[in-house]
């Protein structure tokens, strides 16, 4: 299965979602924050919401909690195709995060949505790490999925029925041992397994 490019935007963007928590809390506007907490902003006049540019920075972390879960969900099902493999062999290794602490790092110097230059800036940066993601076949390798218990796996494996080897990723929930068989969904290079 390849991904089409919205649905691996989704992806990647979802990826995004602690960078764009940092970025809501560094929009907070301390003038108005002094003012007291008011929940009924769209109604009242003398009301704001302490932000600075309240309708990007919410908006930046809506969208990306929304592609996080639509990921998340999408890998839930991803599994379920009833296609298996033996795992012969595996690895556990930690997904590449340096994709990932380079947008973390830049967001500490001084990037807000208040100057507009700058945050196009930042944009087209992101969009260049999403394509090469995208063209690598590596988008699937979310480092966030990791708090929700996803790992990544190097495996040697084969077909049932078959003595030929292969190796390859896997993305899985579950603990992958050897000498296992498992069900996967392919995601561009990248096996997912989330059920045994």
């Amino acid at each position: 299965m390849n991904p089409r490019l919205l649905f691996a935007f989704a992806i990647f963007l979802g990826s995004y979602l602690p960078l764009s928590t940092i970025l809501l809390v560094q929009d907070i506007d301390d003038k108005k924050k002094n003012g007291g907490l008011c929940w009924d902003f769209l109604t009242s006049a003398t009301c704001s919401i302490p932000l600075q540019k309240p309708f990007l920075s919410i908006g930046f972390f809506l969208v990306c909690l929304t592609c996080f879960l639509v990921s998340w969900i999408a890998l839930k099902f991803a599994g379920s195709e009833g296609q298996k493999i033996k795992i012969i062999d595996s690895k556990y290794c930690p997904s590449d995060l340096m994709n990932y602490v380079l947008p973390y790092i830049v967001s500490f110097m001084s990037i807000d949505y208040l100057q507009t230059n700058k945050f196009l800036g930042f944009i087209i940066f992101l969009l260049w790490l999403f394509w090469l993601s995208y063209k690598s076949g590596q988008i699937i390798l979310n480092p966030v999925l990791m708090v929700f218990n996803w790992k990544m796996y190097e495996v040697t494996y084969r077909f049932p029925g078959s003595q030929d080897v292969f190796s390859g990723v896997v993305l899985s929930s579950l603990s992958i041992d050897p000498n296992s068989d498992y069900e996967y969904e392919t995601v561009q290079s990248v096996i997912v397994i989330d059920k045994g």
